[in-house]
Parts: structure tokens; C-alpha cells; sequence
């Protein structure tokens, strides 16, 4: 600005001045033309700084414009971004529910149709079970309430001799035996002879109990003691001979490794006779053990008798009489030899093979 108020020729020659000299001579420069000047210096400078200022004011406020709409954008966006993954979060949790919810619905239903399964297979096995046990119920068996059979098995045990006995029932289930009574008795390994005095009383000590005969008098029970339950020809014949007038009774024998023998007799109409199953029956209610008043009952009532001693007295012919009884008639032997042989193994196959009717063991414990 200096070179253009005063010059370049003026500042040349202001320059080559001393120092002394220049002092004046710039006062003077000065106050004729820079003072004047002034105002349009200053005019200048008021117009220069206020169009800079404006100038800077609206570079300003458009650089903070653009940034605050650049802030405003990255915000809107950052905003818009959570936003948008808050809600794809959620839609895809919303999904994950929905997924294991049907999973688990499915789930569910297989299991609740397993159960129906196994409920419908519980439900027939249940059924089937009924049915074989009201089928088994329908049969008719000799059942024992346990204090009975264990009376019965501690007899048996108590030596090695048959021991016989009276089964006890109620009168709405004959065929329960729910106690096991002897009377006086000659035993051997072979035979068991009641006393008849001793049966009259059991009979009349019943009577008093206001228990009817079916009760008391009916089911015939004795052991053996070998390993067979099945009768003797001596069984068959005092069982016919001593409850053939009975309108019904039972012959039941325990051998010594628990198995058994039950028939049932009937003597009205054609008469007939069917063997049932032997059952020891815990439904019902039933006491404990007493071995002392057995061991008591045992030692009033049994009495040991010889075997040898049993055919001393019997002379030469009742024994023959005995043989001959139980012997085959000759006729028959003859018979039988004049067979052809597939015919004769056929009746000897037919004498040696004795059918069960039950197919079954004899023994069921419920």
C-alpha cells in the first residue's frame, strides 16, 4: 500500500537518506499523505475485514452446515442401524421361539402319542391280565391262606410218616382252606388210620362252632412222604369208602418236595370226578405261624405206629386175599398175550400214561 500512496521513486530516495535525515522527511511524507489517506485506508480495511468476516461467516456456516447435516446423517444412520438390527434381533429371537416352540410342540405330541401308546399296550396287558385271571378265577381251585399251607408243610416235616387232616373253610368259599386240623391218627409211611371216636368229636366240637359239614367235612388232606403226591390204591379205596355218601368232597396230597394232588369228587347225578389246581391264595387275611400250639396239637394227636408191626396179626390168608385184590385177572393176561404186538403196546402205553387235564404244574403261588 506504501508503494502505491508515495511511489517507488519517493521510497528510493527516502531510502538513501541517513537516519537524521529520514526522521522529518517521513513525519512530513506522512501527514501530507498517509493522513489523508486515512480514510480511505481505513474505509478499505472496515470493507475488506467486514466482506472476510462475511466470507468467513458463511464459509462457516456452511463447513458446520455440512457437518451438522453429516453428523445428523451419521447419527440418523447409527440410529436407523440399531433400530434395524434391534429389530432383527428381535424377529430373529421371535423366529428362534417360534422354531423351538414347534420343536418342542412336536416334541410334546410324539410324547403324548408314546404314552397314549404305551397306555393302549399297559391298557390291553391289564386287560389280558384280567381276563387270565378272572379265566383262572373261574376254575375252580383248592386254595390255602398261607397260615394253613405253612401248618400243613410243618406237619409234614415233623417226621417221616404221613400225617392226615380236615380242611376248615367258610361257607361262601368251600375250596379256600383257611385252617388245617387233625384228630387222633395211626400213622406210618404208608397209611394214615383216623380213630373214630376222635373224628365223632371233631365232627361234634364243629357242629357246637355252628360250622355246617361242607365246611368241616369235606376236604380231606394228607401227606406222603416221598417225592409223589399221587394216591395209593388204599387212598382211592378209603376216599370212596368214607366220602362216597357225600354229595361232594376233595382228596388232596402234599409229597415232600411240594407237589401236589387235588381231585374233586362229585356223587350226584352220573357222578364224576375232576382234578383242579392247587393255589396258596394271599389275598386274604391271615395270622402267623404257632409252632408251639402245633408242636402241642402234633403230640396229642399223632401216634407213630410200626410198619412191620402193621401185618404181624393179619394171618396167611387175609394177606392173600390183599394180593389178590390188587392182582390183574388171568383172562386179561391171556388176552393180553394173544394181541398182535402194535396192539398190545398200545394198551400197555394206554395203562402206563395217566393224562393231566390242566396241563399245568400243580402247585401256583400268587
Amino acid at each position: 500500500m506504501l508503494h502505491w500512496m508515495i511511489g517507488t521513486e519517493s521510497l528510493a530516495t527516502i531510502a538513501g537518506m541517513s537516519r537524521a535525515e529520514k526522521t522529518p522527511t517521513i513525519a512530513i511524507t506522512a501527514n501530507t499523505i498517509i493522513v489523508p489517506s486515512a480514510p480511505l485506508i481505513v474505509a478499505s480495511a472496515k470493507k475488506r475485514c467486514v466482506w472476510a468476516a462475511v466470507v468467513s461467516a458463511h464459509i462457516a456456516k456452511s463447513l458446520c452446515a455440512r457437518i451438522a447435516s453429516a453428523d445428523v446423517l451419521s447419527v440418523k444412520n447409527y440410529a436407523v442401524n440399531h433400530v434395524l438390527k434391534k429389530v432383527f434381533v428381535q424377529t430373529v429371537k421371535k423366529k428362534w421361539r417360534k422354531k423351538m416352540k414347534n420343536k418342542n410342540a412336536k416334541s410334546q405330541k410324539l410324547t403324548k402319542t408314546e404314552v397314549q401308546a404305551n397306555l393302549k399296550q399297559a391298557k390291553r396287558k391289564s386287560s389280558s391280565q384280567v381276563e387270565k385271571k378272572a379265566e383262572h378265577t373261574r376254575r375252580p381251585a383248592l386254595r390255602f391262606i398261607p397260615t394253613a399251607w405253612a401248618k400243613l408243610l410243618y406237619f409234614r416235616d415233623k417226621s417221616d410218616n404221613e400225617v392226615g387232616g380236615f380242611g376248615i373253610t367258610e361257607p361262601d368259599d368251600l375250596l379256600c382252606v383257611r385252617d388245617f386240623i387233625t384228630v387222633k391218627q395211626e400213622v406210618t409211611p404208608v397209611s394214615v388210620k383216623f380213630d373214630d371216636e376222635a373224628v365223632a368229636d371233631f365232627f361234634e366240637n364243629q357242629v357246637d362252632l355252628g360250622r355246617k359239614p361242607e365246611q368241616f367235612a369235606r376236604i380231606w388232606l394228607h401227606s406222603h412222604p416221598g417225592d409223589s403226591p399221587e394216591p395209593s390204591i388204599i387212598d382211592e379205596e378209603t376216599f370212596e369208602r368214607v366220602f362216597g355218601g357225600c354229595q361232594w368232597a376233595v382228596m388232596f396230597v402234599l409229597a415232600q418236595n411240594n407237589h401236589t394232588y387235588a381231585k374233586v369228587s362229585f356223587n350226584v347225578g352220573p357222578g364224576g370226578h375232576v382234578l383242579i389246581p392247587v393255589v396258596v391264595d394271599y389275598g386274604h387275611e391271615f395270622g402267623p405261624s404257632n409252632h408251639e400250639k402245633w408242636d402241642a396239637e402234633y403230640s396229642a394227636n399223632i401216634q407213630v405206629e410200626n410198619f412191620s408191626s402193621c401185618y404181624e396179626n393179619r394171618d396167611h390168608i387175609s394177606v392173600e386175599k390183599d394180593i389178590d385184590r390188587y392182582a390183574l385177572p388171568y383172562d386179561f393176561i391171556d388176552e393180553l398175550e394173544n394181541m398182535n404186538p402194535d396192539e398190545r403196546q398200545f394198551i400197555l402205553d394206554e395203562l402206563g400214561v395217566r393224562r393231566d387235564p390242566w396241563d399245568e404244574e400243580r402247585e401256583v403261588i400268587f
